[in-house]
């Protein structure tokens, strides 16, 4: 972290404003926000703005002010961000655009943005090309545009790289009580990062959200979630930007299996961020997190009065971390009191509607489950809007609700099976009552899980990732022959082969292999597709015959064949954009594209790391003797991915390296094709 002090920025007492419609903008939301704090306009040929007097120069202030709204063009922002610096502000945001996210445009933009940086020196600037903060807690409003958050007393910190995502995540009625919302434009000096590393030291913050669209500065990012970790609050992103193909043509299975997503998501869950995938699961994640924090265990309860929720819930939590528990004898004991014979007790729970009007007997029901000691208790109720349904039916069981819920004093959410199902009056009460409001069953189920998750990776060693050193030299592609003897030094077992500088020494080599060998062509990355790899031959005129049908190579390996194994695995590396080292497990051989079974994690990992790895793949069950077959030696198969990963941390510039397949057998492991970049 750089050390900047962004207090005065985030909790300012004087605001000035520079520009004009942008700026009067930002006057309007501070006065309707209820900014309590001087509002200073700065304009060369207007006296005043919403009735407020405004200063002719930035001279003529009565002092620096504490944060700045700078929304005049970008060349003309560079000079007021100087002058602002030197006169000791506490810093501003950079509404102006054309910067170097239009480098691709013009060949100003990333000119401009190194002067803007230079100018700010150390006063802490958001942007350029971002909307900046809002902070609904002390009613700072620096955000030149409508939101629909409201004044809070404490709360979960937005920070992202996009001002519009972060304005529709405002707008959202589901009660989510919002500290903080922060748009980080370019991040040309402040980052993702630094901002949420001050935001994390305001005790009134409960969690934070990101929106990450790239990750800067790796270091710094592991620095601000070991701190996260360290006060015990929750991050949870977004990571954008997944479907983009790599724009470096890869030269390896492992590279397109592996996918763009997979090493940003491995690096957030090496950092104990959990990572969701749409706005609607993250708004209800950081609802649970600030309601509850991470929850302790996986057990959840559900309750409705309908068979088909019942129903419902328990077939859309397959396949997540979500337990439904079965209820304790006490409990089922007290619910039978109460529901009768006819009641199947069971979890997910349906009471039926024979209750419905009987608020002793469903505030009865709601206490005997809230009391069995689940990690989270679920009641299921969609409530009518009152401007076309009568909802007086609904006023007892809610009623009930909340009475359990206080009387147990145990973690209870409310949930609408549809958003809409339950109004924002409706949560408000809730909420203040105890109980968290849930909008969606969809939003429920992968929100619990992610929180369950939560509570699994909180305590994660969080250990730096491995960087690679920068090139030096252009890239090279070593042959399979170079490859293998690479990786063999490293403690990579491979059969016996030898190289065949032409065809006239295939003869030769052939009294020294024992047949059957397999015949590939070197230089050639895909040699099953481009036709130079030919197996099984069993005499030396055949690999003969077979080096003379491989039109364009003149460089042969011959091979001994091996035995056949208990599975084949794939195991491979790929270098990502930021400089990490993505190590990819899977399904090996012909069937690595057409499974797509794959397991990925960041280097370094601990032996025992990789082991877990293994273990999450669908072909485990073969590495272990599926159906009576003999079991691979699992612990020959990690070794061959440690000898992998001490290749990696002797050889920092590597790009990409693809063993595939290697042989699982019932003794050790044997790699049969290799090749490095």
């Amino acid at each position: 972290m750089t050390g900047r002090n962004l207090s005065r920025l985030l909790r300012p007492k004087s605001i000035a404003l520079f520009g004009g419609s942008w700026a009067e903008n930002v006057i309007v939301q501070l006065l309707k926000s209820g900014f309590e704090g001087e509002i200073w306009p700065v304009h060369p040929r207007r006296e005043s703005i919403c009735d407020i007097p405004c200063f002719a120069s930035i001279e003529d202030l009565p002092g620096a002010p504490d944060a700045s709204f700078v929304g005049v063009n970008r060349e003309l922002s560079v000079e007021v961000v100087q002058k602002l610096s030197a006169m000791g502000a506490g810093g501003a945001t950079c509404f102006a655009s054309g910067f170097l996210e239009s480098e691709g445009e013009e060949n100003k933009g990333a000119d401009l943005q190194a002067r803007l940086v230079a100018a700010a020196g150390n006063m802490p600037i958001l942007g350029p090309n971002c909307y900046g903060l809002i902070n609904y807690l002390d009613n700072v409003t620096l955000w030149p545009d409508q939101h629909g958050g409201r004044k809070a007393e404490r709360g979960v910190a937005l920070i992202g790289q996009s001002s519009n995502i972060l304005i529709n995540m405002t707008m959202q009625k589901r009660t989510l009580p919002i500290a903080y919302t922060i748009a980080v434009g370019n991040q040309a000096q402040t980052s993702l990062s630094e901002i949420a590393s001050a935001v994390l030291d305001d005790e009134r913050v409960t969690a934070i959200g990101l929106y990450i669209e790239g990750f800067g500065d790796i270091r710094e990012f592991e620095a601000m979630a070991s701190k996260a970790r360290n006060l015990g609050k929750s991050l949870v992103a977004i990571k954008s930007g997944k479907s983009e193909k790599s724009k470096a043509a890869t030269m390896t299975h492992t590279a397109s299996l592996a996918g763009g997503a997979a090493a940003s998501s491995a690096f957030l869950e090496r950092q104990g961020v959990v990572e969701v995938n749409s706005v609607a699961v993250f708004l209800e994640t950081l609802k649970l997190l600030h309601a509850f924090g991470p929850l302790r265990g996986d057990a959840v309860a559900s309750l409705s009065c309908s068979g088909g929720e019942a129903g419902l819930i328990s077939d859309m939590a397959q396949g997540t971390r979500i337990n439904f528990r079965d209820l304790s004898s006490t409990a089922h004991e007290r619910l039978k009191s109460v529901l009768g014979p006819i009641v199947t007790v069971a979890n997910p729970l349906d009471y039926h509607t024979f209750i419905w009007g009987d608020q002793e007997a469903l505030t009865a029901t709601y206490t005997a489950v809230f009391a069995d000691q689940y990690d989270l208790n679920v009641v299921i109720m969609d409530v009518p809007p009152t401007d076309r349904c009568d909802m007086d039916a609904w006023q007892k069981p809610l009623q009930a609700v909340v009475d359990a819920a206080q009387a147990t004093g145990a973690p209870v959410a409310l949930l609408g099976t549809l958003p809409e199902n339950l109004s924002e009056p409706l949560s408000d009460w809730l909420t203040e009552n105890g109980v968290l409001p849930i909008h969606g069953m969809e939003e429920m189920i992968e929100a619990i899980d992610a929180v369950i998750r939560a509570g699994e990776i909180r305590n994660g060693p969080g250990e730096p990732v491995m960087l690679a050193q920068p090139e030096t030299v252009e890239s090279e592609v070593l042959n399979e022959a170079d490859s293998k003897s690479a990786l063999a030094f490293h403690g990579i077992a491979f059969p016996h082969s030898r190289v065949a500088e032409s065809f006239q020494d295939i003869p030769e080599i052939s009294k020294e292999i024992l047949f059957p060998v397999a015949l590939k062509g070197l230089g050639i990355a895909h040699k099953s597709e481009a036709g130079a790899v030919v197996l099984d031959l069993q005499s030396e005129s055949e690999v003969l015959n077979a080096a003379i049908g491989m039109s364009g190579v003149d460089k042969f390996l011959v091979e001994e064949m091996i035995d056949k194994p208990v599975a084949e695995i794939l195991i491979g590396l790929t270098r990502d954009p930021t400089g990490m080292f993505l190590l990819t497990m899977g399904a090996g051989g012909i069937m690595a594209e057409l499974l797509g079974d794959t397991a990925s994690i960041l280097l370094p990992a601990s032996r025992e790391q990789i082991a877990e790895k293994l273990k999450t793949l669908r072909i485990f069950k073969l590495l272990q003797g599926f159906r009576g077959k003999s079991a691979a030696d699992i612990d020959g198969v990690v070794d061959a991915v440690m000898s992998v990963q001490k290749y990696c941390l002797a050889n920092p510039h590597l790009l990409e390296l693809d063993i595939n397949p290697l042989m699982a057998m019932e003794d050790g492991a044997v790699a049969v094709d290799a090749l490095i970049k």
